[in-house]
């Protein structure tokens, strides 16, 4: 990996931050991707980036506008050089039922405009990503690598009807992606974890952490580098490709 340039979008923290800390010790050139890259997270990010030997170059774009996801592509392109990796991981959650009745009498509803958020930025965000990835790969004429960040949530996870249809969406695109990019040497994969100790899950109540760590078979939470070792796994093993890496501690939905 070394010198060659990986983008990597939500890489202002949690996983995002995680993977681009883990890559760059291979001293690949970065371009990372968030609307909040210039917040305090982005920037200790990059800071550790650079410490640990890349390049870096930050670029401030909303994924799920075409121009902007264009635009981001081609400026990290033509700063860091040609494309090999692109690891689609920007994504959001807005939980809640699809209907919800108390002592049979109607409450709510998922309204269309959490389900459309989340379609828009985890699924939509994903295939534009990748689409300008396999563009700029093609066009580099040296293969490479895109990774989907999917979910365990994909085999259906109750209160998540939006957010578990977009991670079975982005796992199945890894799959059709691998298929039809092989032929110009660029593998396609996608890693699901389950509970991982990211911003959101640290600032739980200790109870509600104890919670879920009781639901996952090893009996803890995982940790945000666990899945950026993962992503490490799949740019370095060349045969890997069309699969997804289930990260759950053997959890099932």
């Amino acid at each position: 990996m070394e010198n060659k340039t990986i983008i990597i979008t939500g890489a202002a923290r949690g996983l995002g931050a995680a993977m681009a800390k883990r890559l760059a010790a291979h001293k690949c050139k970065l371009g990372l991707i968030d609307l909040e890259i210039d917040s305090k997270d982005g920037a200790e990010t990059w800071k550790a980036c650079k410490a640990a030997g890349a390049e870096v170059e930050l670029f401030k774009a909303d994924v799920t506008d075409e121009k902007e996801v264009s635009d981001a592509y081609a400026d990290i392109v033509s700063l860091l050089g040609p494309l090999h990796g692109s690891i689609n991981n920007a994504g959001i959650t807005r939980d809640g039922l699809l209907v919800k009745f108390k002592d049979g009498e109607f409450v709510k509803r998922m309204s269309l405009e959490d389900w459309q958020a989340v379609i828009d930025l985890n699924l939509t965000g994903v295939f534009l990503c990748g689409r300008e990835a396999a563009q700029h790969m093609i066009e580099g004429g040296s293969g490479g690598v895109i990774i989907n960040i999917s979910s365990v949530a994909r085999h259906g996870n109750f209160g998540q009807t939006n957010y578990s249809a977009t991670k079975a969406g982005v796992q199945s695109m890894a799959v059709v992606w691998a298929k039809e990019l092989s032929k110009h040497g660029i593998r396609v994969n996608s890693i699901a974890p389950g509970f991982i100790n990211t911003e959101m899950v640290a600032g739980m109540p200790d109870h509600v952490k104890e919670g879920l760590s009781k639901m996952v078979p090893l009996g803890r939470i995982g940790e945000p580098d666990e899945v950026a070792k993962a992503a490490e796994f799949i740019f370095m093993n060349e045969y890997f490709s069309g699969r997804c890496i289930d990260l759950d501690g053997a959890q099932r939905l």
